[in-house]
């Protein structure tokens, strides 16, 4: 072989490998998001977020839970929380081994990524709490929740509709958001047109009475790094309970944003976005 084709080879090997090494970072550095809606809400919740992580060139998935969204299961036939969260789990069952996810919950949603973290804990980077219900693995889930009605009587939910059923040995409530409880708590600083948007899409929720919807253990969801969205003027999860939360698990990573209320992958999508991809970019 001539020199100046062996030294053209050399080169051609080398961009070929750079190229390979180049495809090799751009994949490590491209995220999966799953995004867990929080009670009533659906998928249609993110319609903000979602187009902003993927122009960053992340991968997202927003899934609607079970009676939730466009999900067309009748809320009176979920047995459990296990059912109501069944969409999740599936998704999770679904990422191919050695692949791990970014796994984000909004308010209601927490207990949900806390199922998803306890049962494919191998399966996530980080779970991130974005103002959202967290257990904790040194405090029972049931004194959380109950933490919670004590901060959130239900005075405090104005005209919120909640409604007591039973089937056999199963007893649950149902809960409607009233349209000024969602004026004056959820979207309180959110755009007009998001409040009208939501009206016309908010689904009743279910809350089962008989069981704690999350038991978490410190071998599986205690083994997951996780991290605390706080939402400074939230109404609907107050600040000072949020940061309670966060008290039980110390080892959390905390992040805020700032007059963003409830809703706020409506109100500050962008800045949600931008912690949201700081958290991924710490957690391989």
């Amino acid at each position: 072989m001539e020199p100046k084709e062996k030294w053209i080879r050399v080169i051609i090997e080398i961009i070929v490998n750079r190229e390979k090494e180049a495809k090799k970072m751009e994949q490590a550095s491209k995220k999966h998001f799953i995004l867990v809606h929080g009670m009533g809400h659906g998928a249609w919740c993110w319609y903000k977020l979602a187009p902003l992580l993927r122009s960053a060139g992340q991968r997202v998935t927003a899934l609607d839970l079970a009676a939730s969204g466009r999900n067309p299961e009748p809320l009176n036939e979920l047995r459990s929380f296990s059912d109501y969260s069944a969409p999740l789990m599936e998704a999770m069952a679904s990422i191919p081994s050695g692949e791990r996810v970014v796994l984000v919950g909004h308010s209601h949603g927490g207990y949900s990524i806390a199922l998803a973290a306890e049962k494919f804990p191998e399966k996530i980077s980080v779970a991130v709490f974005v103002t959202a219900i967290m257990p904790s693995t040194t405090t029972p889930l049931s004194t959380i929740t109950q933490e919670y009605n004590i901060r959130h009587p239900p005075e405090y939910f104005l005209d919120t509709k909640f409604v007591i059923g039973q089937d056999h040995d199963i007893s649950w409530t149902t809960i409607t958001f009233g349209p000024n409880y969602m004026k004056e708590r959820l979207y309180h600083l959110s755009a007009p047109e998001d409040l009208t948007l939501a009206t016309t899409l908010v689904r009743p929720g279910r809350y089962f009475q008989n069981e704690d919807p999350v038991v978490v253990s410190k071998k599986n969801y205690g083994s997951v790094s996780r991290a605390f969205v706080v939402c400074n003027g939230d109404l609907a999860i107050k600040e000072d309970f949020q940061r309670w939360m966060i008290e039980l698990s110390p080892e959390v990573e905390v992040k805020e944003i700032e007059k963003s209320g409830h809703m706020v992958m409506l109100s500050k999508p962008k800045e949600l976005c931008c912690l949201l991809l700081e958290i991924a970019g710490k957690y391989q």
